[in-house]
């Protein structure tokens, strides 16, 4: 049948079983949002205070739902907002469809106004971009779009339509297709099979090469990484580490993919992690990583990163092999179907002595009683106060540090924070994503005083739709990640860090509509979260810290990961 060009787009994202969008209009994008009027009924629309905002909502629903985010902006500046947040999908593989509309055929290349190549400027951001001259094509390349960012290794797609192709006039044959009933796409198949839309299948012998590996091994250990979470492959791996009875380190991406608090896990591993991770990954003779890429926070001296063990490497990308260690053994393909496969190979093993050598290095840190609040008490508060399947989304720096140290994430989609791109103030939008995909569950924005000034203004968007998220603030009066380098490497001088400034973060939340309280103890903070959690509207908690406060421990780029400037 013939209908607009603009309806064949609501109809591909109820083809896609799409229920929420994430966006900011504009001029060269209101005639897809007036088709979307028609739509409201089906289509919930959610509009943030800003582009970026948009942009990290729809991540963050796409990481805890496991479904493919949408996120609608207009063309120039509109689709350059969104830039960060698409960056931040690339880094972290997660599917979002972001849909944005240009200039008119005639008016292209000219510099007209509010145009821009955001088709090149995603380009190296996105699995892939498509620009859309042609309305007969829409179906094709929505269908394929939703695809490719879905399969094999999860990531950004970028749709760019020209103006002239959303006109009302616009008509083109249409038939409705559920998601699962086609995968052919007709005229794009060979494009389809050009992006290696499935995953491999893994290859048997490699399967067998590694079954004899951990036969032989006495000192095993696992590390999850975000491949886990993205494959949704948690109970494969979690039936993978108790076979194999080995310790576990899990990477800031890995939350939530092995139970935080599960009598294997050693903790996050690199930069920032525990002494059990790093030491284990220092003396063990058989490392396997599951959907881990072995960034620079984890394999901080790739020369020197567990030399002493035979090092295996499970991923669905062919191109993070050997790319930053070099391995002596890998699988090709999805987390899922790896470990299926291992599981139905691989016995039972113990490795007691191992174990005792490792696990007691768990043990925390016991801070001192300086009488001031500190991040492990406000985590602690959190932990024990909100439901155990609590939802928590961070921003970047220390208090993602802290949050992943303290607080136990226990399945896929529970943790969502800027692992690859580190981009400060994706937590706020990230927790509307996260509670509009998940509304029936608490939802938890951890954030420092200096990353909550970038996004704080999508407390309105937190507001107007009714989101109960709590934000916990931690604030000690400066970038506090960047001021603990100065400390620590930069012999104290603290260039421009220092946040002796505005906002009241309460007389702020006051002032969208919101509650809010500012703790200075334990007490303080309990009653804060009591009044969070009962109070059914969007709650600000400014936690005062002691400015000098640190994440430990830490290991220094570039050096050996047991060589600690902090403990």
């Amino acid at each position: 049948m013939k209908i607009r060009a603009t309806q064949a787009i609501m109809e591909c994202l109820l083809e896609q079983e799409v229920d929420t969008v994430f966006g900011y209009p504009g001029g060269t994008i209101l005639n897809v949002y007036d088709e979307l009027y028609n739509y409201r009924d089906r289509i919930t629309h959610v509009l943030t205070a800003h582009e970026q905002g948009a942009a990290h909502a729809a991540d963050g629903y796409a990481r805890s739902t496991g479904k493919v985010g949408v996120c609608f902006a207009t063309s120039g500046p509109g689709a350059t907002n969104l830039t960060t947040g698409i960056a931040t999908a690339y880094m972290d593989s997660s599917p979002v469809v972001f849909i944005t509309c240009n200039v008119t055929e005639p008016l292209l290349g000219k510099d007209s106004f509010q145009e821009v190549d955001i088709t090149g400027i995603a380009m190296p951001i996105t699995k892939a971009t498509y620009l859309v001259r042609d309305a007969q094509t829409i179906p094709d390349i929505m269908r394929q779009a939703f695809a490719v960012a879905a399969t094999g290794r999860p990531g950004p797609v970028l749709i760019d339509f020209l103006k002239n192709v959303t006109a009302p006039s616009e008509m083109i044959e249409y038939e409705f297709i559920p998601w699962y009933e086609n995968r052919t796409w007709g005229s794009v198949r060979e494009l389809n099979q050009s992006h290696s839309l499935k995953a491999p299948d893994p290859d048997p012998s490699d399967i067998d090469i590694l079954v004899d590996m951990i036969r032989a091994s006495e000192r095993p250990l696992l590390i999850c990484g975000g491949g886990v979470v993205r494959g949704r492959a948690d109970k494969e791996f979690r039936e993978f580490a108790e076979r194999m009875d080995a310790p576990v380190a899990i990477t800031v991406m890995g939350g939530g993919g092995f139970p935080g608090g599960h009598p294997l896990t050693t903790g996050m591993i690199g930069m920032h992690g525990s002494e059990a991770s790093n030491v284990a990954c220092n003396e063990c003779d058989l490392l396997i990583a599951v959907g881990c890429r072995f960034s620079d926070r984890v394999a901080l001296d790739p020369a020197s990163f567990a030399s002493q063990a035979k090092i295996v490497q499970i991923d669905i990308d062919r191109a993070e092999i050997d790319k930053n260690v070099l391995t002596d053994h890998h699988i090709i393909g999805n987390a899922h179907r790896v470990l299926e496969l291992l599981n139905q190979k691989i016995g039972h093993y113990r490795h007691p002595e191992w174990k005792e050598r490792i696990l007691p290095l768990r043990a925390r840190r016991q801070a001192e009683d300086t009488g001031r609040l500190t991040p492990q008490q406000v985590l602690d508060v959190i932990r024990r106060m909100a439901p155990e399947d609590t939802i928590v989304a961070t921003d970047v720096g220390q208090n993602q540090m802290w949050t992943i140290q303290y607080f136990h994430f226990d399945y896929p989609g529970q943790l969502l924070t800027s692992g690859g791109f580190g981009t400060m103030g994706f937590g706020l939008g990230a927790a509307i994503g996260a509670k509009m995909g998940n509304p029936n569950k608490v939802v938890v924005h951890t954030t420092g005083d200096g990353c909550f000034r970038m996004n704080c203004h999508e407390l309105t968007t937190v507001e107007h739709y009714h989101l109960p998220i709590i934000t916990v603030v931690f604030n000690n009066g400066t970038l506090g990640m960047v001021r603990q380098w100065q400390n620590l490497i930069y012999h104290q001088r603290y260039s421009e860090t220092t946040l002796d400034r505005g906002p009241d973060f309460v007389k702020l939340a006051e002032a969208y509509g919101l509650r809010g309280r500012r703790v200075h103890n334990v007490e303080e903070m309990r009653e804060a979260m009591a009044e969070a959690l009962s109070c059914g509207c969007g709650y600000v908690i400014d936690c005062v810290l002691d400015i000098d406060e640190m994440v430990r421990p830490m290991v220094p780029g570039g050096a050996h990961i047991t060589d600690f400037l902090v403990k």
